[in-house]
């Protein structure tokens, strides 16, 4: 293998996920039950990485304390991109802490170890790149490549539904990266890492493999929904005693007459009131308390929330220290979600509550409904589209 160092691009906010991304950067959102940032560092290191140099920006605080200078016995160190002025720049802020080759992954993307080993081992000394490539259905999503042989001839940004070969986003360079970034022009002030790998194809070898595994991008709030379904269905999850596709904290309080229906994770501290049912399909994060009585299914709850007695959460994505009332209803997608200026069509989303939502009892939301930081909902009030941070809201 070429390197043992990587560079984790995980300074962007991910604008598409507010209002999830409001105090935190998109790395640290909930894969299962953990944050997506831990199993990228996972990968690297199982893939043989020893030395991880992570470039934090927007809320950088958040993954600084979490990891600190260490990860499974690895160090880590941090440069910070100030600005948010796209992937390319954000590479070149590491420039001084890197010699001779080095692996550069994103830190949104929830990753396999195969997928970098695989680019490891495919990689030649004389390449200036060399990049993993995946066939999926959804190429004009993430962006495609052409390949000749085992060589990449194209990247195109907006593929229409023929190609089906994507950039997976994990590379292996050389040196000869920084001085294609230097010559790369600018896109409306951003400087973009596909950019200068277009340049790199005129000027040098960039070699794709083609490889396999778990790969899988949260975009939108609704896609951690499908990247915590994926994790359960492959056992992707870290938990104490699985057992039939059920993973639960030795520290958690379970009622002898709570259910849980597979595949699901309960996460340290949280607890279950008698009657409640749980899965399938379900992430408990860290302190979740459910209360008597209450359905969950298909969800991501994150760390301290509370869910009242008698409530029914279904396609539903909790941030933060949320507290929802009893006789709370969720009722499940699909639905019709606006994010930003674009209108999303059947997209299987609950609710969204950002972190610190308090609501009363009895309330009900529409499906798609993505509710703001710190916003109060009243008793019986009817949740709809968009409700702003620090909105108050009563019937």
């Amino acid at each position: 293998m070429p390197t043992d160092t990587a560079v984790v691009l995980a300074a962007g906010e991910g604008t598409r996920l507010r209002p999830l991304t409001r105090n935190r950067p998109k790395p640290m959102l909930p894969a299962g039950n953990r944050p997506i940032l831990e199993y990228v560092l996972d990968a690297l290191i199982e893939a043989g990485i020893g030395r991880l140099c992570l470039v934090v920006g927007y809320k950088r605080s958040r993954v600084q304390e979490h990891f600190g200078p260490t990860y499974r016995d690895v160090p880590i160190e941090y440069v910070v991109q100030s600005k948010q002025l796209g992937s390319g720049h954000a590479l070149q802020q590491a420039e001084e802490k890197l010699d001779g080759s080095f692996v550069v992954v994103n830190g949104d993307r929830v990753i396999e170890p195969s997928i970098i080993t695989d680019v490891l081992e495919a990689s030649k000394t004389d390449d200036a790149a060399t990049l993993a490539v995946l066939e999926r259905p959804a190429a004009n999503r993430y962006g495609a490549v052409v390949m000749r042989d085992s060589t990449i001839v194209e990247l195109i940004e907006k593929p229409d539904d023929e190609y089906r070969l994507v950039n997976g986003g994990v590379y292996v360079f050389d040196q000869r990266i920084f001085a294609a970034l230097s010559e790369t022009t600018r896109r409306s002030g951003s400087l973009l890492l596909t950019d200068a790998v277009d340049l790199l194809i005129y000027e040098a070898t960039v070699r794709g493999v083609r490889t396999e595994g778990l790969w899988a991008d949260a975009t939108y709030p609704w896609d951690l929904l499908t990247v915590s379904r994926a994790l359960l269905e492959r056992g992707l999850i870290d938990g104490d005693h699985p057992e039939t596709d059920v993973w639960v904290s030795e520290r958690a309080i379970i009622n002898e007459n709570a259910t849980l229906q597979p595949p699901v994770v309960i996460g340290p501290d949280c607890e279950l009131g008698p009657g409640a049912v749980v899965g399938p399909n379900v992430a408990l994060g860290q302190n979740v308390t459910i209360g008597a009585n209450t359905t969950v299914e298909s969800s991501v709850i994150d760390t301290d929330t509370r869910i009242g007695a008698g409530s029914t959460l279904l396609d539903c994505v909790t941030g933060q220290d949320v507290k929802l009332g009893a006789g709370t209803v969720v009722p499940g997608g699909p639905a019709d979600v606006q994010i930003n200026e674009s209108l999303f069509r059947d997209e299987h989303l609950g609710a969204v509550f950002a972190d610190r939502v308090q609501s009363g009892g009895g309330v009900r939301c529409k499906p798609g409904a993505l509710v703001g930081t710190n916003a109060r909902i009243g008793t019986g009030v009817v949740v709809d589209g968009h409700i702003p941070e620090r909105s108050e809201v009563v019937r």
